[in-house]
């Protein structure tokens, strides 16, 4: 097998041994079958990420390919399938957020101890005694290093923060749509229910509702006359239909655990649709926009493709190395601002000190905030509270052009993370399973970009080889290779 395959390379920077311990801890029980190990279980998730395959395409690529079965830790290359493609359900469930952040982590803190001893290393220094070569291309120093910055009590290093949402997969949600859907699966109880029992099926008019939800459904031009009077006839269906329920749960009738779970999220979604029916009003406290997933909830972007999401918000912090870290993250909406304070205490958690500076756009440069970076000597990004100056030192407009080109960096990542690594559609459907997926999407971006990085030394090592060998042609062996 080709040892620069990326697969290969990539399965040598990730710290397997130690994942394995933390994954193994996880299950309670030492009966029933064996499990599969972490190396599998995360392999698999994380090509899956990466390559965007389904369940069963995900097994089926394995079993064709020697290089993904190296990766997912099998002795040799096997014609049959390692796992069926539901098992993967299972692997979701136990690599969830916790797992995927302690991972990241982990991740983060070997890579920053490998670029630290490798910026101490005598070979790599000048004359000068600063820190050159190979092992310093792609980094960046924000500031000429002092006998002061040495003490870890003086603030250095940069944060970026900011906030982005990880749509789900699921239908555009409209009022209509919704009532219809809840009254199709009431219907569906009630005809479950007089099956079991050999009862006489209530009316339901389930033809007429249908009917009346097409109309709307396939109007091009629905003017709000049209859509309130739709919705206020689907009101009706669902409230006649959960009228019957409860008299069947009267008389004695049980319903299924699934059932259950589901009555309780239609019973709120017509609530919430009868206050804004009546209110005439689009707005209401945790608003259910999907049945099967009730959890999910609006998210106001204001941007102009998507003013509004449907799915996972989180804050995502950037360090000097360009690596994100998840700060908070819920389905619930909330203002961005409380979180730069936990980011930068978490920073200083990390590093021993403050950092330098904080890059973050203006929704999180509060009065409260400002005063806690003075407080701390934080330089803020952004222009000072008060009216704007007329004139502006030369200092000052580069240091402003450097903030807000720095600032990038985050957008760059969620970019990266949405287009390549499964940020950008979320098609769990469970809200932990949700959760980790969104927590491995930005492990893998991290770790990718850290093979990346790996691949930019390697090649700029070659560079300055051949260019100090007249373009020569070079013949090395397996004991460089793996030297360089």
């Amino acid at each position: 097998m080709n040892p620069e395959n990326r697969w290969i390379r990539l399965a040598e920077l990730i710290p397997w041994d130690e994942y394995e311990e933390k994954y193994a801890s996880r299950f309670k029980s030492d009966t029933g079958n064996v499990a599969k190990p972490c190396r599998m279980a995360l392999g698999a998730l994380m090509i899956q990420k990466r390559l965007g395959f389904s369940d069963r395409e995900l097994v089926e690529e394995i079993t064709e390919n020697p290089y993904l079965q190296y990766f997912i830790g099998l002795p040799g290359y096997q014609e049959t399938p390692p796992f069926d493609a539901s098992t993967l359900v299972a692997f979701r469930k136990r690599i969830d957020l916790d797992m995927s952040q302690f991972m990241n982590d982990i991740l983060l803190e070997e890579n920053k101890a490998k670029q630290d001893s490798e910026n101490k290393d005598p070979h790599d220094k000048n004359d000068n005694g600063s820190s050159e070569g190979s092992a310093a291309v792609g980094r960046k120093s924000d500031k000429t290093e002092s006998p002061e910055a040495a003490d870890k009590d003086v603030n250095s290093g940069t944060l970026i923060i900011d906030a982005t949402c990880a749509p789900s997969y699921i239908r555009y949600p409209q009022d209509f749509s919704l009532l219809n859907e809840a009254r199709e699966k009431l219907e569906d109880i009630i005809f479950r229910i007089c099956g079991d029992n050999g009862l006489y099926r209530p009316r339901t008019y389930c033809r007429e509702a249908r009917k009346d939800y097409l109309n709307l459904a396939k109007c091009k031009k629905r003017s709000k006359k049209k859509i309130r009077a739709t919705v206020r006839k689907q009101l009706g269906y669902v409230r006649r239909d959960l009228g019957y329920i409860d008299r069947y749960i009267s008389d004695g009738y049980a319903l299924l655990p699934k059932e259950e779970k589901l009555l309780d999220t239609i019973r709120k979604l017509y609530e919430q649709q009868k206050y804004m029916y009546d209110n005439k009003t689009h707005k209401v406290a945790d608003r259910i926009v999907s049945i099967a997933q009730p959890y999910i909830r609006p998210i106001v972007r204001g941007k102009t493709k998507s003013p509004v999401e449907f799915g996972i918000k989180f804050d995502l912090s950037i360090d000097e190395d360009h690596m994100g870290r998840i700060e908070k993250i819920t389905f619930d909406p909330y203002n961005e601002s409380e979180v730069l304070k936990r980011a930068v205490e978490s920073y200083k958690t990390r590093t021993g000190h403050y950092p330098e500076r904080v890059l973050a756009d203006q929704i999180y440069r509060t009065r409260e905030n400002r005063k806690f970076c003075k407080e701390n000597g934080i330089r803020l990004s952004g222009p000072k509270l008060g009216r704007p100056s007329k004139e502006l030192s030369a200092e000052e407009k580069h240091i402003e052009y450097k903030d807000n080109t720095d600032r990038i960096e985050v957008e760059r990542s969620f970019s990266l993370s949405k287009r390549c690594y499964g940020l950008g559609l979320i098609k769990t459907k469970l809200e932990e399973t949700s959760y980790g997926s969104v927590g491995l999407s930005i492990f893998v971006t991290n770790l990718f970009r850290i093979l990346g990085r790996a691949s930019d030394l390697f090649c700029a090592f070659f560079k300055v080889l051949f260019l100090t060998t007249d373009m020569r042609p070079l013949y090395i062996n397996a004991e460089i290779f793996s030297a360089v």
